[in-house]
C-alpha cells in the first residue's frame, strides 16, 4: 500500500484544470470583434462559438459519473484534460469559422466534466469536518475563472493575438496530466466497471439539454415563440426530457442516476443552487450594460464595478469553510442569500444620478453573499451523501447550477426588453401638445440650443429630441430596476427551504483510500 497522497496536492491537481475550463467559457466574450474580423464571419456566426461550446459543456456534465465508472474516473481525468488541451490547440489554429465552432463543441465535451469531478475528487479527499474548507478551494476557482477570464482575454488579444488565448491552454493542460499522473488515485468504487451502455439514455440527454441550452441562448435574439426555430427546439427539448426521465428513472443501467434526487436534502439544495445561480448571472451581465448604456462607463470601469464583487467573494470563502465546521451552516446559507438578495435591490434602487462607490458598494454586498452561500449550502447538499453516489451527484448539482445561470440570463434579457417597451409607452403618454410642463420644458431646452449655437434649424425641433432621449433612458434604467428587483424577491424566496435541509454530525470519516 502507497502512502496516501497530499490532500492540498490533490486539490491544486484538480483545480487547475477545472480553473482553466472556467477561464475558457467567458475568455472568447471579449475577443469576438477580433475573431469576426479575422475568419470573416457575422455577428451570428461568430456567436456559435461560445454558445456551442456551453450547450457541449452542459450535455457531457450530467454524464460524468456514468462515464467515470465506465472507463475509471482518473483515466477519464487525464484523456478529458488531454482533449481539451488538443482541441484548444485546434482552435487557435482554426482556419474559418466552421472549423472553429467544430473545434469549441470538442473543447465543450473534454471540459464539461472537470467541474464535477473536481467537486467530488476534493469532497472525497477531505474529511468530512473540513469539507467547508474544501468547498472553499473548489467555490474560489468557480468565482475567480469569471472574473479573470475577460481580463486575461482582453490583455492577451490586444498585445498577442486572439489565437493564444486558445494555445495557452497548452502548457497548462501538460501541467495537468502529470500533476493527475502523480496525486490523484481512484478509490475501490470508482474503479473501471464494465457496463452496458444507456444508448437510448444518451441519446435523449443530448437532444434535451443541448436544446434547452440552444433555447436559452438564442431565444430573447429570436423573440422566442414567434420563432418557429426556437419553437422546434422546445418541442424537441420537452419530449426528450421527458422520455430521459422515464429511461433513466427505471434503467438498470442509467447514464444519470436519478435515484439521488430522493434524498430530500440533495434534491432542495439544488433547486436552491438553481435560483442563486440566476440572481448572480442575471446581475452580473445586466450590471456592465447598465453602467456603460447609461451612465456613459468605459469597459475598464464597467469591470472595476465588477471586480470588487469577486474579490470580496474570495475573501469571503474561506471565512465560510471555517465557519461551516462551528456553526450550523444553514444560518449561514441563509444569511449568504439574504445579503445576495439585498444587494440585488439595491441595485433595483440605482438612478441615473447614482456614483460611482453606490453602484460598487451592491456588488461588494453579492460577492460576500455569495461567499457565505455556495460553501455552506453546497456542503448540506452534498457532504452527507455516500461517496460512491458522489460523482453522480455533483454531475446533477452542477449541471444545474450551469442551467440556473442560463435561465437567470435569459429571463433578465427578455424582461429587460418588456419593461422598457411598457415604461416608454406609459411615460409617452405624458409628452403631448397638452401638457404645460412638457411644452414649457422643451422650449426652455430649444432656447439653450439657440444660446449655444446650434441654429434655428436644430434648436426649433432639438428639444423634444432632447426630452424624447431623456425619457429612453429614464425608461430604461427603469426596466433594469424591475428587473434586479424579481431577482432580489425569487431569490428571497428561496430561504426558508434552507432550514427544510437535513444538518447532522456525520463522523470524521477518512480522506480517500490509500492507492493499492
Amino acid at each position: 500500500m502507497n502512502e496516501a497522497p497530499n490532500k492540498w496536492m490533490i486539490a491544486l491537481t484538480v483545480m487547475l484544470p477545472t480553473l482553466m475550463v472556467i477561464v475558457d467559457s467567458s475568455v472568447v466574450n471579449v475577443a469576438l470583434s477580433h475573431i469576426r474580423g479575422s475568419l470573416s464571419a457575422g455577428i451570428d456566426e461568430s456567436t456559435w462559438s461560445i454558445t456551442s461550446y456551453l450547450a457541449a459543456n452542459a450535455v457531457v456534465i450530467p454524464l460524468t459519473g456514468w462515464l467515470s465508472r465506465l472507463v475509471g474516473r482518473k483515466r477519464y481525468l487525464i484523456l478529458s484534460i488531454v482533449l481539451f488541451t488538443m482541441s484548444s490547440l485546434f482552435c487557435g489554429m482554426a482556419w474559418n469559422i466552421e472549423s472553429l465552432v467544430f473545434f469549441r463543441v470538442l473543447q465543450g465535451l473534454a471540459g464539461g466534466s472537470l467541474q464535477p469531478i473536481s467537486q467530488s475528487v476534493l469532497l472525497e479527499s477531505f474529511p468530512r469536518s473540513q469539507h467547508g474548507i474544501a468547498m472553499a478551494i473548489f467555490g474560489g476557482g468557480v468565482m475567480f475563472g469569471p472574473i479573470i477570464g475577460p481580463l486575461l482575454g482582453g490583455w492577451i488579444t490586444d498585445n498577442w493575438s486572439w489565437h493564444w488565448i486558445f494555445f495557452i491552454n497548452v502548457p497548462i493542460g501538460i501541467v495537468c496530466v502529470l500533476l493527475t499522473l502523480m496525486f490523484v488515485f481512484d478509490p475501490p468504487y470508482m474503479k473501471r466497471m464494465k457496463m452496458k451502455i444507456d444508448y437510448p439514455g444518451l441519446i435523449t440527454l443530448a437532444f434535451w439539454v443541448g436544446a434547452l441550452q440552444m433555447i436559452l441562448d438564442r431565444g430573447q435574439g429570436k423573440d422566442w415563440f414567434s420563432s418557429g426555430f426556437i419553437v422546434t427546439l422546445a418541442v424537441v427539448s420537452f419530449v426528450a426530457f421527458g422520455l430521459f426521465l422515464i429511461l433513466e428513472y427505471y434503467g438498470e443501467t442509467p447514464v444519470v442516476d436519478l435515484h439521488v434526487l430522493k434524498n430530500p436534502s440533495f434534491a432542495i439544495g439544488t433547486a436552491v443552487m438553481f435560483f442563486v445561480m440566476m440572481n448572480l448571472f442575471g446581475s452580473i451581465v445586466l450590471l456592465p450594460v447598465y453602467v456603460q448604456n447609461l451612465m456613459g462607463y468605459t469597459a475598464f470601469l464597467a469591470g472595476l464595478v465588477l471586480a470588487p464583487g469577486g474579490i470580496s467573494s474570495l475573501i469571503a470563502m474561506p471565512v465560510a469553510g471555517i465557519l461551516v465546521s462551528r456553526m450550523n451552516p444553514k444560518l449561514i446559507a441563509a444569511t449568504g442569500i439574504l445579503l445576495v438578495s439585498y444587494s440585488t435591490y439595491l441595485m433595483s434602487r440605482f438612478t441615473l444620478d447614482a456614483d460611482f462607490y453606490s453602484i460598487l458598494w451592491p456588488r461588494v454586498v453579492m460577492g460576500v453573499g455569495m461567499g457565505f452561500t455556495f460553501i455552506p449550502l453546497t456542503t448540506l447538499t452534498l457532504s452527507h451523501l455516500p461517496r460512491e453516489m458522489m460523482t453522480n451527484a455533483t454531475s446533477i448539482y452542477n449541471l444545474v447550477r450551469n442551467i440556473g445561470g442560463s435561465f437567470g440570463v435569459a429571463i433578465a434579457a427578455t424582461i429587460l426588453t418588456r419593461r422598457a417597451q411598457f415604461h416608454q409607452a406609459r411615460m409617452t403618454e405624458h409628452l403631448t401638445p397638452f401638457d404645460f410642463s412638457y411644452l414649457s420644458e422643451e422650449e426652455e431646452i430649444s432656447r439653450i440650443l439657440d444660446v449655444q449655437g446650434a441654429g434655428s434649424w436644430f434648436s426649433g425641433d432639438g428639444g423634444g429630441g432632447v426630452i424624447y432621449e431623456q425619457l429612453l433612458r429614464q425608461s430604461s434604467m427603469f426596466s433594469f430596476n424591475d428587473v434586479f428587483f424579481s431577482l432580489s424577491v425569487a431569490l428571497v424566496l428561496m430561504v426558508p427551504l434552507v432550514f427544510l435541509m437535513k444538518h447532522g454530525d456525520h463522523g470524521d470519516e477518512p480522506a480517500i483510500p490509500p492507492a493499492e
